[in-house]
């Protein structure tokens, strides 16, 4: 879920999965609904993102390495599809790149995660969608959502899908 080009080792690939599970516990808990690796118009990929109960739309970024956080040069590329963007990184992470006006810290917010938990360092500024992209996404996100639980109920029906 680092969104980089190159796969991560495992133990890194782990962390990634451990930072989005303890965010999405945190999201949920705050009536905020999230899907994992969804692709965006622009052909890039949100690790995270959702909407909470207001129909705002929320992006997070993983990032469990030093060099994949400062090697992102892609990251501005998502602000044109939330309503805020976070930064989600392990709780061992140097956090000092993102106080840095190159990462934007008054309008990105932190989050700070491990397996089971997370907590917002940083909230995130409201940087309003026009309404008529954020109906775009949210449509977009309701359609992969009902696809892939459907995915999980039947495999089938979305094998018979790709076929048409």
């Amino acid at each position: 879920m680092s969104g980089s080009a190159l796969p991560l080792p495992d133990s890194q690939a782990l962390a990634a999965v451990d930072v989005a599970r303890g965010i999405g516990r945190l999201f949920a808990r705050n009536d905020i609904w999230c899907l994992a690796e969804v692709p965006l118009r622009n052909g890039r990929r949100a690790d995270l993102m959702g909407i909470d109960a207001k129909g705002l739309i929320v992006i997070v970024e993983i990032k469990v390495a030093r060099a994949d956080l400062l090697g992102d040069a892609k990251w501005p590329d998502y602000l044109d599809f939330c309503d805020r963007f976070y930064w989600g990184l392990p709780p061992g992470l140097d956090r000092t790149p993102l106080e840095t006006e190159a990462y934007r810290p008054q309008t990105c917010g932190v989050i700070v995660a491990d397996g089971y938990d997370a907590e917002i360092l940083r909230p995130a500024a409201l940087q309003p969608l026009a309404p008529a992209r954020r109906k775009t996404q949210v449509e977009h996100l309701a359609r992969m959502a009902m696809r892939r639980h459907m995915a999980l109920i039947d495999p089938l029906a979305t094998a018979l899908d790709a076929l048409t």
